[in-house]
């Protein structure tokens, strides 16, 4: 599988000021039981269906089978898989034995390290090949997430500090200091560690009397998003193919994603849980998604084609049509690291 070189570009994120996925959805959350570990909440979907929040990543799933656990992406970090691990033990003593990878993107593979053997590891081939080949720490998304921004915070704070003269405001941003400080301790225990198992189109396992298929429905938000349907209970989970806001596009196939989504759209669920944000049930979401992909590749092949720049489109397109759908769309422009990769892709596809 060859590996094209707009993937290497930064991320594509439609927001001027802030990362998508600090960004609410427009949407009611739906209302299930919880359970509440010390770090982690499980939201109760269905019989042995957890949506787990609260951790450092992306959003998990967790299924407790009938003699297994199944676990749906591992964090942003080690401690962070730790902390989720010990935390299921708050709704069942069932061993842990296998892990679904979604995506490659760091914030749902870099807990991989923390299994050992007796973990199976599965994902889409693409994402044993990008595990093991790019340096995930090095690029785009995890770069502009977390390997620059929390060294820069903890510079901000330590200057912050020094002249700050209030006490009280003093202690207060040395908390601050201190939580950066360990988030970038835990960020340095990073191992990257690709999976053990991997399938090319579908892969249905049976743990006890659940079904779980995975799926790989087409490119989208990666080259190699898994989509994990479980038929008897009629859910979808999506890692990041489809968010109930706006997803991340750093690495994005625009016109392949508005045909996978169509494929999604025709599996038969009830209930979506993606990656970020939260679950939710009305497929128009989806549709919405997919006429903003719609948009957005439109009009910046029509600012490309008149000559504008990548950043003078990144301050000029207007996507705000699509506000009511994704509320985090405030007015027109666009996160300019993102618009030079739209160009770039834009730019390969009229080459082919």
């Amino acid at each position: 599988m060859n590996f094209r070189p707009f993937l290497l570009l930064p991320v594509l994120c439609f927001a001027a000021a802030v990362s998508l996925h600090a960004q609410p959805s427009s949407m009611q959350p739906l209302a299930f039981p919880v359970v509440k570990g010390k770090t982690y909440r499980f939201e109760r979907v269905a019989d042995g269906v957890y949506y787990a929040t609260g951790g450092f990543g992306g959003k998990n799933v967790v299924l407790v089978n009938d003699d297994d656990v199944v676990l749906v992406d591992t964090g942003t970090t080690p401690a962070t898989a730790r902390a989720l691990v010990d935390d299921i033990k708050v709704i069942t003593p069932k061993p842990l034995r296998t892990v679904i990878n979604t995506h490659w993107h760091y914030d749902h593979t870099d807990g991989n390290s923390v299994f050992g053997p007796e973990v199976e590891i599965i994902a889409h081939d693409f994402v044993r090949e990008a595990l093991t080949t790019y340096k995930v720490v090095e690029r785009e998304p995890y770069l502009g997430s977390q390997g620059t921004v929390v060294p820069a915070r903890i510079e901000t704070l330590k200057r912050q500090i020094a002249a700050e003269g209030d006490a009280a405001r003093k202690t207060a941003l040395a908390g601050e200091l201190a939580a950066a400080q360990k988030t970038l301790t835990e960020l340095k225990a990073i191992r990257q560690t690709p999976p053990t198992l991997t399938y090319s189109n579908k892969l249905v396992l049976h743990r006890g009397s659940r079904e779980i298929d995975l799926l790989f429905l087409g490119r989208g938000h990666t080259a190699g998003d898994t989509v994990v349907f479980l038929p008897r209970e009629r859910i979808v989970v999506t890692g990041d193919l489809v968010e109930s806001r706006l997803a991340y596009m750093g690495d994005a196939y625009f016109d392949d994603w508005i045909t996978t989504l169509e494929a999604l759209k025709k599996l038969d669920f009830d209930l979506m849980l993606p990656g970020h944000d939260i679950p939710f049930r009305d497929r128009n979401l989806i549709t919405a998604f997919q006429a903003y992909l719609n948009d957005l590749v439109a009009k910046g092949a029509e600012l490309r084609r008149q000559g504008v720049s990548a950043d003078d489109a990144a301050q000029r397109i207007d996507l705000t049509a699509h506000a009511k759908a994704f509320p985090q769309i405030t007015g027109p422009g666009a996160e300019v690291r993102g618009m030079r990769h739209l160009y770039e892709w834009l730019a390969e596809r009229d080459a082919r």
